[in-house]
């Protein structure tokens, strides 16, 4: 799995992340962030499981992130 986006951020002065990328599409960028922000403020899972597991994720899928 790669970390390095397929399309070009939407100001082409800027590098190529999630959310440049993202910025392409501006209404599915701002529903994706109140979801993300959902899930991360709120919930049953308590924050230091969830963050236990992206970290182990990350580590699983070699982001560069």
């Amino acid at each position: 799995m790669s970390t390095t986006p397929r399309l070009p951020a939407v100001d082409s002065a800027e590098p190529a992340t999630f959310a440049g990328v993202t910025a392409h599409a501006p209404k599915m960028m701002r529903d994706f962030f109140g979801v993300y922000a959902e899930f991360w403020q709120n919930g049953v899972v308590a924050a230091e499981v969830k963050e236990m597991t992206r970290l182990r994720n990350a580590r699983m899928t070699d982001c560069g992130y």
